[in-house]
């Protein structure tokens, strides 16, 4: 087997490194969690794998925890099989959708808008988000992992706020998506998120503090951070471009059905061409709900984290409830940092914990 590892790097793609500790790791955990059936068999990839074990740090134990975790989710809550009529009544507002343009680097766009919020059903609400992010997966290019999100805080007020989606958010994007995040622009944010995020800021890992970008449309700068990172002339005005075109739901929805229509091939065709296993998967059906979440690994896990850091990981990042690890159990969960924006109402939660503590 080849001691090739993919790693992502800032822009998102990836990059070949010859370590073969890693290597090794991963290769174990394919053994851990076994054969896996067809609509699963992209999570037995180099790629796959490396993501989890970056979200711990290289953590076999953790790692191999953490897939089976996200195994049994997909088994059981069939992200893949959503479909655009069932969660079109969500979108009708724009609150979150696929932009038509990429980032310089290729990289799929979410827009948010948490003003837009048109439902109250937190089990809808998610459902949507999870589409969102399964279509924003299938939109990657092969050389990239990571998407950008763009949220726009337009409007946006505390009265925004549910800690009921928060929490239930959060937990679906720092468990069942990790390393997914290449940068998070918050647009126009309210007065006390940087304040906020200066606070938060000395606790994360440079890699980590780089993927959030305050970027404000009365300011130079924030503008050159838009232009580096986007074709002015395709980003929508919202964001100081000059595409003054806007959300149309029947485009969108347009655009969404074709997705549907591909959606099913990207997931049975095994592994996307940027991540094939060094070795075919079995795609035989295995009942996922027999998988022991607490089984250990036999290894040494060499990529332990200090039980006492300094500073948060790039996988260690924020909770909902404003701790930076939350125990359950005996094991410490550490929070991907996809979470760190996952949406305003993160920020808006953990900073009405710290006002009341």
């Amino acid at each position: 087997m080849s001691a090739t590892l993919e790693k992502s790097t800032s822009n998102g793609s990836k990059k070949s490194e010859t370590t073969k500790e890693q290597q090794a790791k991963i290769s174990e955990i394919r053994k851990l969690i076994g054969p896996l059936p067809e609509k699963l068999a992209i999570y037995g990839s180099d790629a796959a794998i490396a993501r989890y074990l970056r979200a711990r740090n290289w953590n076999v134990k953790k790692a191999t925890k953490m897939l089976k975790e996200t195994l049994k989710w997909r088994a059981e809550y069939k992200p893949e099989e959503i479909r655009w009529e069932e969660i079109a009544h969500e979108a009708e507002t724009g609150k979150i959708y696929r932009a038509n343009y990429v980032d310089k680097h290729g990289r799929t766009v979410l827009v948010m808008r948490p003003s837009c919020q048109n439902t109250k059903s937190t089990k809808g609400q998610i459902r949507y988000l999870v589409y969102c992010m399964e279509n924003a997966i299938l939109n990657l290019p092969p050389d990239k992992e990571q998407m950008v999100w763009l949220i726009d805080f337009n409007g946006y007020n505390m009265r925004h706020t549910s800690m009921k989606v928060t929490r239930e958010t959060a937990h679906v994007l720092q468990d069942h998506y990790p390393e997914r995040l290449g940068v998070a622009i918050l647009y126009n944010p309210p007065k006390f998120f940087e304040p906020f995020w200066k606070v938060v800021k000395p606790f994360l890992e440079p890699k980590t503090q780089k993927k959030v970008k305050f970027v404000y449309s009365d300011d130079p700068s924030s503008k050159k951070i838009m232009e580096d990172l986007f074709d002015m002339e395709k980003l929508e005005s919202a964001f100081g471009g000059y595409d003054y075109s806007g959300f149309n739901i029947s485009h969108y929805a347009e655009r969404m059905r074709g997705d549907d229509k591909r959606m099913s091939a990207f997931w049975t065709r095994g592994n996307p061409p940027s991540a094939a296993p060094p070795q075919p998967m079995p795609t035989f059906f295995i009942d996922l709900n027999s998988i022991n979440l607490n089984s250990d690994s036999s290894a040494s896990d060499n990529g332990k984290v200090d039980s006492s850091p300094s500073h948060v990981s790039d996988s260690e990042t924020l909770s909902p409830n404003g701790s930076f690890l939350v125990n359950e159990g005996s094991d410490n969960k550490v929070y991907d940092d996809l979470t760190i924006c996952s949406c305003a109402e993160c920020f808006a939660v953990l900073v009405r914990n710290i006002k009341t503590k």
